[in-house]
């Protein structure tokens, strides 16, 4: 019998993605055990999982090389028949190549990649592709040799407990924001968030929901609104207590960040804003119910890096601030 590790340290974006993997899998294979290692914290994503067996983890933040390599041995005495490794940092290919798995695939760009058994390019489409590979579908790659061509979506499964828990909130109809990134230029402004909110319906609640440590910006979002119904969930829910959310909104405001990839793993409306980022880079929403949100000026510093900086390397972030409410207000004209 086939037996799965997927291996995904990084991001809590980048695991949900890697969950297409898994649904990807199950299809071909119902009967495999499927496996999954995730970076501490974001072992949430995947409570209740129906098709992953076992969640492994691995806490980099205390005794980090002792951590590994004891998640080396225990995956080596798994006897994975299959490792599939879309990180492409040293860490998971180590732990690849020590897995003992006959079958192990995953990116050239990582500095372990001679000891794949399939390794794959990692390729970003040019700027301005118009239909650009998504994550997804590079992450497909690694398995099509046993799982064809065909792209599973990402998915999450909040319980009836997590549902039940947010059901309070959705009394009435409502938006979610989700205003943080880990990068400042992956952000948009609290400000603008603020104004944007402000041309919502009245009778609309807004939620903004992050990390406890996203409440700062939340305090500021809500201190710069005038609109009557805005709350701040930030740190009150968990991972899959906020997809559950998300689920029901009319629509979902994210950055380039987590959150937007939470709303295609349900099937949720959303709006993502890239400022310093473009959606070619290939993670953009992958359901027919996202739109993305960028600025129409044509700015020859954007994009200004992959993942984003700590601040605009120009100094003037048009790339966020040249956004306009009418174009973050698109479907409210088709509601009304």
């Amino acid at each position: 019998m086939h037996k799965f590790l997927i291996i995904q340290t990084a991001f809590t974006g980048d695991v949900v993605l890697a969950t297409a993997i898994a649904e990807r899998l199950h299809d071909c294979f119902p009967d495999a055990r499927i496996d999954f290692l995730v970076r501490k914290g974001n072992e949430g994503l995947l409570a209740g999982h129906p098709y992953i067996s076992t969640v492994l983890v691995w806490d980099k933040k205390t005794n980090k090389t002792r951590n590994l390599l004891q998640l080396a041995g225990r995956i080596r005495r798994e006897r994975y028949t299959h490792v599939v490794n879309p990180h492409r940092f040293g860490s998971s290919g180590l732990l690849t190549m020590l897995s003992g798995a006959p079958n192990r695939a995953g990116f050239t760009k990582n500095p372990f990649s001679f000891c794949y058994t399939r390794k794959i390019e990692h390729v970003i489409s040019a700027v301005g592709t118009e239909k650009p590979t998504h994550e997804i579908e590079r992450n497909q790659l690694l398995i099509a040799d046993i799982a064809g061509t065909e792209v599973a979506m990402p998915a999450l499964y909040p319980s009836a407990a997590d549902y039940a828990h947010v059901e309070r909130h959705k009394i009435r109809p409502y938006v979610c924001v989700a205003p943080s990134s880990v990068w400042y230029t992956k952000q948009f402004p609290a400000g603008k968030w603020s104004k944007m909110i402000d041309e919502l319906p009245k009778d609309v609640t807004i939620y903004i929901i992050g990390a406890p440590s996203d409440k700062t910006t939340a305090r500021e979002v809500i201190g710069n609104s005038h609109h009557p119904r805005v709350y701040d969930l930030c740190g009150e829910l968990n991972f899959l207590q906020s997809v559950a959310l998300m689920k029901d909104a009319v629509m979902n405001y994210t950055n380039d960040s987590a959150p937007l990839h939470f709303a295609s793993a349900i099937n949720a409306p959303v709006t993502a804003v890239f400022c310093s980022t473009v959606p070619s880079f290939g993670f953009g929403p992958v359901r027919d119910n996202g739109c993305i949100v960028q600025t129409k000026e044509d700015l020859s510093c954007r994009p200004c890096g992959l993942h984003g900086h700590k601040t605009c390397p120009q100094g003037h972030f048009k790339c966020a601030y040249e956004i306009t409410n009418e174009q973050l207000l698109w479907w409210t004209s088709k509601t009304t």
